[in-house]
């Protein structure tokens, strides 16, 4: 199983299923088990989601996986973690993988790493992302929530989070924050990074084929102790559709999906594979 070798000299690894055109994954290719499992379920979350990826791709792509958000939260870049840095880590894994062309999808904060991929390397064949918008994303919005989260972080606040109910809407005000402060300051970096990020003047970097998908109830409202903000995914995607489908995006909407139920693997498959196959067999 090779190993990449990041931004700050730590290594992740890197598995490569299938065969055909390389596609970079960034998901945990090992399914969760027992409680954390069960919580997930109880979430609406794909215990195996990252597998489920894999295996509903690695039949037709060379799918190479890598939890690099898994990484990030056991090897917290508090410093270091901004968009140049995450760019070339992603290059690093393409290169531990011996793919000099490759399809990226992302989805929420690794969609629009995607994205700060594309402007930074012509060797992107595809660009998918999911549950972020390419044009009017919410960065400003993000700063604040993860902000807030790097407030409340530390021993103090990591107190366990009250159990999910079976239907029961999200409370974020009851939420408590149990990551570390080095775990939380990273994306807070991250977000500060893109306070000058232009969108829509990025456009003209993105030159590979591109699809973008979001649900169409992803919006979430975030009480004050989070910033008060209102973080909608969900907006950009449906009333710039036509902006994006003229810069070249392709443009999907999954009718009444949150954030969450929008990133599983039995709703992203039936738009992922065939959009790829598309894209990525007819080029060989």
């Amino acid at each position: 199983m090779p190993e990449a070798r990041l931004h700050d000299g730590a290594g992740i690894e890197v598995e490569a299923h299938g065969s055909g055109p390389a596609l970079l994954l960034p998901v945990n290719p090992h399914p969760a088990e027992g409680e954390q499992a069960d919580r997930m379920r109880e979430w609406g979350v794909d215990p195996a989601l990252g597998r489920s990826l894999i295996d509903g791709l690695s039949d037709v792509f060379r799918v190479v996986a890598f939890d690099y958000e898994g990484h990030v939260e056991s090897t917290p870049k508090p410093a270091t973690l901004t968009p140049a840095n995450v760019a070339a880590d992603l290059l690093a894994v393409a290169d531990a993988a011996g793919a000099e062309r490759f399809a990226y999808y992302g989805y929420s904060w690794l969609a629009l790493s995607g994205l700060q991929l594309a402007v930074r390397t012509d060797r992107l064949s595809a660009l998918v992302m999911g549950g972020f918008p390419p044009l009017g994303g919410p960065y400003a919005e993000m700063l604040a929530v993860t902000a807030a989260a790097h407030a409340m972080s530390g021993a103090a606040q990591a107190v366990p989070a009250p159990e999910p109910k079976a239907g029961e809407e999200f409370d974020w005000d009851s939420v408590e924050v149990t990551r570390t402060p080095e775990q939380t300051r990273q994306y807070v970096t991250l977000y500060e990074e893109l306070r000058g990020f232009d969108d829509r003047a990025a456009q003209a970097s993105v030159g590979c084929p591109r699809l973008c998908f979001a649900g169409s109830a992803d919006v979430i409202e975030y009480g004050e102790r989070w910033g008060g903000v209102r973080v909608d995914i969900a907006g950009p995607v449906v009333t710039r559709r036509a902006e994006l489908e003229a810069l070249g995006w392709d443009v999907r909407v999954l009718d009444g999906l949150d954030h969450t139920g929008a990133m599983q693997p039995a709703n992203v498959l039936p738009i992922l594979r065939p959009w790829l196959a598309a894209r990525l067999l007819d080029q060989r």
